[in-house]
């Protein structure tokens, strides 16, 4: 038997991914089911979206449409369908044919973006706690990231007791240096649920132009927005258009996420540029889907109303069986997500409680740290997911309770 070269005994894997293994959502959801747990931890509901969504899919596949390769940047009608939605929903302009791109769930875009736009020394800045693959993504792209903390705020709202986490806009801008890139910017966010608000956003464009930075938002739960709260894309305010990537994505809206449709949107060499990565990735995805979600696009206003309400009424059954149960509540202002503090309950390690949960309340649920770099600030926070039917939230929080 001959000997190991150099090269067999250097690690199999890429060194700028040696810091990620098995990512915390497949542990948690494998633990899920070999406990027989509520899951309350992967973002993904527990039903189908609209019937006639699905069946557009269904129509797509008997017609043959998309069962073959369909276009590298997505199929016409889904790219014109964005573009109108982009129109109606926020009075942003795009043409179908050169400034939409189509992808595999956002999770495609975030990677071919980063992967288009940055070169190794690049610096990203990233709200943390963040979407686990940003940090893989600036990884893979030779990027370096650089958190800028999203912290607790405790005031109050109509004379309750109202937690939230917020940004300082003087850390976002003292973190800018000249090997800055691109911000990265997730809202509504995930984990914590904060919505950026109109003066934030203010601000944070203004650093982009005075600073000359390209800017990429994540905005998949954008149709997720409660309360008093909006939903205001960035690349609406004052010279914006041309030096931000959008992210949307159908899995949240329309409750497929099995599909993975996404998209993009931006200014045409910015989307040359995307795409140019992206083609390498999947090329394309989903064909059949793609015409569906077209046509999920343009149901009529009281869809989206109506998903809202169904999500805001889930997430205060969450909320208050929570508190009930001795957690610190955040309540969220979008996305389905509702980040807890567990010191009240005595607990202040993240990993340990949520491995140990299943066995103690029959419910998973996924540690924030996981989400930071800097992990002892996430270590007390717990994330559960409230987009489950409302008979499973109701035995979740019945089981939570009685574990306390």
């Amino acid at each position: 038997m001959t000997g190991m070269t150099s090269n067999a005994r250097r690690p199999l894997l890429n060194r700028r991914l040696a810091e990620f293994g098995t990512t915390i959502f497949a542990e948690m959801s494998a633990l899920a089911l070999s406990t027989g747990s509520i899951n309350l931890g992967q973002g993904f509901p527990d039903t189908d979206g609209p019937e006639e969504v699905r069946e557009a899919a269904v129509r797509a596949l008997r017609d043959g449409r998309g069962n073959q390769y369909p276009p590298g940047p997505g199929v016409p009608e889904l790219r014109t369908a964005i573009a109108a939605h982009q129109k109606h929903r926020y009075g942003l302009s795009y043409d179908p044919d050169r400034e939409v791109l189509v992808t595999a769930g956002a999770t495609e875009a975030i990677a071919a973006t980063l992967l288009a736009l940055l070169e190794p020394g690049d610096e990203v800045i990233a709200f943390e706690p963040y979407y686990d693959s940003y940090a893989a993504c600036i990884a893979m792209a030779g990027g370096t990231r650089v958190p800028v903390t999203l912290r607790p705020h405790e005031g109050t709202r109509d004379g309750v007791a109202d937690r939230r986490f917020r940004l300082d806009l003087d850390e976002l801008r003292d973190a800018v240096t000249d090997n800055t890139r691109l911000l990265l910017i997730n809202t509504p966010h995930n984990p914590t649920g904060t919505v950026l608000t109109r003066e934030e956003l203010t601000e944070i464009a203004r650093l982009a132009v005075e600073r000359d930075l390209l800017v990429v938002t994540d905005e998949v739960y954008e149709h997720l927005v409660f309360d008093d709260a909006e939903h205001l894309p960035l690349a609406s305010f004052p010279g914006m258009r041309e030096r931000t990537v959008t992210i949307g994505s159908a899995g949240k809206t329309f409750s497929f996420t099995g599909w993975k449709v996404g998209w993009i949107t931006s200014t045409p060499d910015l989307v040359t540029a995307v795409r140019s990565a992206k083609q390498f990735l999947t090329y394309v995805s989903s064909g059949p889907f793609q015409y569906a979600v077209a046509e999920a696009l343009a149901l009529p206003d009281s869809y989206f109303a109506d998903f809202r309400a169904d999500m805001l009424a889930k997430r205060d059954l969450l909320a208050a069986g929570l508190t009930d149960a001795g957690f610190e509540v955040y309540r969220p202002a979008g996305t389905y997500f509702i980040t807890t503090d567990i010191r009240p309950l005595g607990e202040s390690d993240g990993f340990a409680f949520c491995r140990a949960l299943p066995e103690r309340a029959g419910v998973v649920a996924i540690p924030n740290a996981v989400f930071y770099d800097h992990r002892e600030a996430g270590a007390p926070f717990v994330r559960f997911a409230f987009c489950k039917r409302t008979e499973v939230l109701e035995e979740a929080v019945k089981r939570l309770k009685a574990a306390w």
